[in-house]
């Protein structure tokens, strides 16, 4: 900065004062001087400014030098942050001038960032309400390394990208700027300019705390999370559990269609947490997952079209709101896991898409860059950036919202380069493969970060290839090809039991193996088994609606089907609605159909899910070894005849529990089941319990095995779940 006698050149005031100068900090502010210190400022409407201290103190006067308000001036004492009071037609009004601010960034966090190690990115980039050089206000940072110049506009300066020209630190390609005398719920977006000079859309925060409601989208100055929570029971209990050996049975939501207020709006969380914490705990689930509840501008995406990876959608309130959910979640002894989508981006123009005039967050090539699937943007994995930002995405969520769990969508999409592409649409590796290990290295390195610095903490991938070592330990044991997942959603069950349960119950005798094949595999991963909301949109139908048969034999079907899933090894996983057999195909316009628990069918399934919930919690023998090949046996695995399974659960110290479930409608009197203990057998569950809705055909409780065997009673189109009793 060169002293008021060299003024610069009228070129250089007239880029300063149209916004278009790429260093404002160079001529604006207060700085040391022959004569003392010197004041620039650009103040719109004022005639007059009189210079104070931040603690009142008037340091002198400045005058008007241009009509298009600049002023300068000599001021008393060193160069500081100064208030200026403008006058103009009578009238006076404050403003704190933010070019007498200094940098709030420092070389630590240079080093840090530049090497992508930075591992608190959400402390410094973004919109951080903070006290800088003795004043309140806000710091806004963004990465934009292209970028000619890059603005903060919002309401607080009339949206004009002239009054609030960032500082550049150009060693690390992030801007920033501190704006003082702001507070929370203020609305802005960054006003860049590429390299070429070309003005790009303004620019949502990629680190923004909160946004607008949609179809607004301007970022919004928030606190994230809350300051004072009450979990730390629960938190203390998951940091020391070993979660392979432990129940974990997930409810699945959709927050916005879950239920609805009178108006058909959607509940704010602290109804959600009123409604739905008392129902999930009631139900006995473990864990809440939640569909991507970050900021996206298109309902029907769910929320997997995400252009807020750091706010909590403002469909259901603010972002405290969504904290104070899951701090009662946690005092009611409920986990929360969260949807999240580092898969891919939308294109919306205020989004990531070509952020800062170039392909900063994507691929420029669309071979590497594009989704054809969903008409989506593929991360650069590969750009240390760009893994650091989402890298701490998944950190910021567990450690600003306490969240349980982050359960991963689309890992198959990120693990090829060929996924969904045909010959010539996609780029080898430089090894000639299709693998990306980019997106592995950032995977491993995500799944290192967040199970290394919060312990409890659990990742699920929605993988559905066969890809080698998906739950495999990201480090040397595993190779490179460990993903370091804590699960995996075990699609090929899903996908085959379904396909068996939608068969004639005639024609599954020639279709056995879709129910013994998944064992062949079912310890080869930790597994989680889906009955998702993917099962339940685009055509599919209900879950009940899946089942073969009348009315009578699809909540028979299904009974028997949730209670050979309970029984099978495994974690549990089941979408809302289909607790009480909802029978519409989901849709997120409207809320469940909560009248259906009026008919005694659906509240029959309902009371079985809680019932099996319950008991597979009570049980070692159902969820100790649901990731181990010990904890499971077959006892009846070749009668396809009759289409009965029968398999046992054990585990070290616990009595075992025999699972049989016969799919045909015949009731099967005398069936010689084999069972390796003498003695008294307790049946546990028979979904076919006329409090279940079912024909109330049994063994009255109880069955006695001799010789390694016992005669039972198999009831039509049911499971039953037999107890060891001795």
């Amino acid at each position: 900065m060169k002293p008021a006698e060299s003024a610069p050149a009228a070129s250089t005031i007239d880029s300063l004062l149209q916004g278009t100068h790429a260093d404002p900090f160079a001529l604006l502010g207060t700085y040391s001087g022959p004569d003392g210190t010197f004041a620039r400022a650009i103040l719109p409407g004022a005639e007059e400014a009189e210079a104070f201290s931040l603690d009142g103190r008037s340091l002198g006067h400045l005058r008007k030098v241009d009509d298009r308000f600049l002023f300068e001036g000599l001021l008393e004492g060193a160069p500081q942050p100064v208030r200026y009071r403008c006058t103009a037609q009578g009238h006076d009004w404050l403003v704190t001038d933010a070019y007498t601010f200094g940098p709030v960034l420092g070389p630590v966090d240079d080093l840090l960032i530049a090497q992508g190690t930075h591992f608190r990115l959400f402390d410094k980039l973004g919109a951080h309400l903070i006290e800088h050089e003795g004043c309140q206000g806000v710091h806004f940072a963004v990465w934009a390394p292209n970028a000619r110049l890059v603005s903060v506009v919002g309401d607080f300066n009339d949206w004009d990208a002239a009054r609030h020209v960032m500082r550049n630190r150009k060693d690390i390609g992030v801007w920033e700027i501190f704006v003082p005398d702001l507070g929370d719920y203020c609305a802005y977006k960054y006003h860049i300019v590429g390299a070429d000079g070309a003005v790009q859309p303004l620019k949502a925060d990629p680190f923004a705390f909160m946004s607008e409601i949609r179809p607004h989208n301007a970022s919004m100055t928030a606190v994230p999370a809350k300051l004072d929570w009450g979990d730390e029971e629960h938190r203390a209990h998951w940091a020391q559990a070993d979660p392979r050996k432990v129940p974990i049975s997930i409810y699945e939501v959709h927050a916005g269609s879950w239920q609805r207020d009178p108006w058909n709006w959607f509940l704010q969380w602290d109804d959600l947490a009123d409604q739905l914490i008392p129902y999930v705990v009631e139900m006995g689930f473990t864990h809440i997952e939640f569909l991507p509840i970050t900021e996206h501008p298109y309902d029907p995406s769910w929320g997997y079209q995400t252009t807020g990876l750091y706010a909590p959608t403002a469909r259901f309130g603010e972002p405290a709101g969504f904290a104070r959910f899951i701090d009662g979640a946690h005092r009611a002894g409920i986990g929360v896991i969260m949807d999240w989508v580092p898969a891919h981006f939308p294109t919306d123009e205020h989004g990531l898409v070509r952020f800062d005039g170039t392909a900063l967050y994507e691929h420029e090539d669309p071979k590497l860059g594009y989704q054809p699937d969903w008409n989506t943007l593929i991360y650069n994995f590969g750009r240390r950036e760009v893994s650091s930002f989402l890298v701490n995405n998944a950190l910021f969520w567990a450690e600003r919202y306490h969240v349980d769990g982050l359960r991963v969508d689309a890992v198959a999409s990120m693990l090829y380069r060929d996924y969904s592409r045909k010959e010539g649409e996609w780029i080898p590796n430089p090894q000639g493969g299709r693998e990306n290990w980019e997106a592995v290295d950032f995977l491993r390195a995500t799944n290192r970060a967040v199970y290394g610095q919060h312990p409890g903490f659990m990742t699920f991938a929605e993988e559905s290839t066969a890809w080698p070592g998906v739950t495999q330990p990201a480090d040397e044991r595993g190779g490179r090809s460990a993903l370091g997942f804590g699960f995996k959603w075990n699609m090929g069950f899903m996908h085959d039991t379904l396909r068996y349960m939608s068969r004639d119950p005639v024609h599954r005798r020639y279709h056995h193996n879709d129910i013994t094949f998944g064992l062949m595999y079912a310890f080869s991963e930790n597994y989680v088994l889906p009955l998702s909301h993917d099962e339940v949109v685009h055509g599919k139908g209900s879950l009940l609606a899946k089942m073969s048969g009348d009315d009578w034999q699809q909540f028979a079907n299904l009974r028997a089907y949730y209670a050979l899933m309970w029984g099978y090894p495994g974690k549990k996983l089941l979408f809302m609605g289909q607790e009480f057999a909802q029978r519409r195909e989901w849709s997120e316009e409207r809320a469940l159909d909560w009248h259906l628990r009026e008919a005694p069918a659906h509240e029959g399934v309902r009371h079985l899910v809680k019932d099996l919930n319950r008991i597979y919690r009570a049980k070692p023998a159902l969820h100790a070894g649901d990731c181990e090949g010990e904890g499971f046996e077959w006892l009846v695995v070749d009668d396809a005849e009759n289409a009965v399974f029968a398999w046992l659960r054990k585990a070290p110290g616990a009595r075992p529990i025999a699972v049989i479930a016969n799919m045909t409608p015949a009731l099967r009197t005398g069936y010689r089941l084999p069972l390796p203990l003498a003695g008294k057998w307790n049946e546990i569950v028979n979904s076919d319990s006329v409090h279940y809705g079912g024909s109330g055909k049994g063994n009255l409780g109880q069955v006695s095995a001799a010789d390694g065997f016992a005669t039972v009673t198999l009831p039509p189109l049911a499971t039953i779940m037999l107890e060891y009793a001795g």
